[in-house]
């Protein structure tokens, strides 16, 4: 499918069909629900690929899909619902042994909430947009001075970007490496790991070169790792292909 920016894109004149969906604004085309859902019944589509972006992680559109018997491919609405909450997320990590960075569960209702949870956790600690992702939503604070203000911050910048603006706190964890485990599941309840990625190279908090195998971890950790990430796949009944990210320590804790 194509709108009027990609009528002269190379997917749109290689593809041996291709169909319109509406002007450049991504809301009037990629994503319009309704109308990629009218034109796969049009077309007599079984499934749909969401490519990246837009609908590919919305839980609503793929719903539409499972009632319109169309297969989506990616994993279930239920599981994107549950990851899609950063708070749920870490609750079912915790339930199922996966490690997560120490701070909440809960979204923090005050600046009062919050500074007493930063004391417990010991500065510094990362603000962040619960319904949040691609670092945005995200402050770092180093003092209890700079909390309030970031406080505030955040709350707006989550309420305009995410339409969602519960916020809670991590420990922050310094200099960390990010590696991910790249799984697969089916619908038969079997996975598999296809090993980590090393991801630490990275501009505003998005990734520029991904190396695989990752230099920094041995055997036993690799072990650990790529368990914790299966452990993660099956909480949520995961199938399809999906990335499990971990934050690394200098001692090679993850989280």
């Amino acid at each position: 499918v194509y709108s009027d920016a990609d009528k002269t894109s190379l997917h749109t004149r290689l593809a041996d069909e291709s169909y319109y969906i509406g002007s450049s604004p991504a809301h009037d085309s990629y994503l319009n629900k309704e109308k990629i859902i009218k034109l796969a019944k049009e077309i007599r589509a079984d499934a749909i690929h969401p490519g990246y972006g837009f609908l590919s992680e919305n839980a609503e559109f793929i719903k539409a899909l499972e009632k319109n018997k169309i297969t989506f491919i990616g994993p279930s609405s239920k599981s994107v619902e549950l990851m899609g909450s950063k708070t749920e997320a870490r609750k079912l990590m915790l339930k199922n042994n996966v490690p997560i960075v120490p701070g909440t569960t809960e979204a923090i209702k005050s600046v009062k909430d919050g500074l007493k949870i930063s004391e417990e956790i010991g500065y510094p600690v990362l603000l962040k947009a619960a319904a949040g992702g691609g670092g945005k939503g995200m402050r770092k604070i180093f003092s209890k001075d700079e909390f309030e203000s970031a406080f505030e911050a955040i709350k707006r910048e989550a309420l305009k970007s995410f339409a969602n603006d519960d916020i809670y706190i991590e420990k922050l964890v310094e200099n960390p490496r990010h590696i991910e485990v790249q799984i697969f599941g089916d619908k038969q309840g079997n996975y598999v790991h296809l090993f980590e990625r090393e991801c630490s190279i990275q501009r505003r908090h998005q990734k520029i070169i991904e190396e695989s195998p990752s230099p920094f971890i041995d055997e036993a950790t690799r072990k650990l790792i790529t368990a914790a990430g299966l452990n993660a796949a099956k909480a949520c009944n995961y199938y399809n292909a999906g990335t499990i990210e971990f934050l690394m320590d200098s001692n090679k804790k993850f989280y």
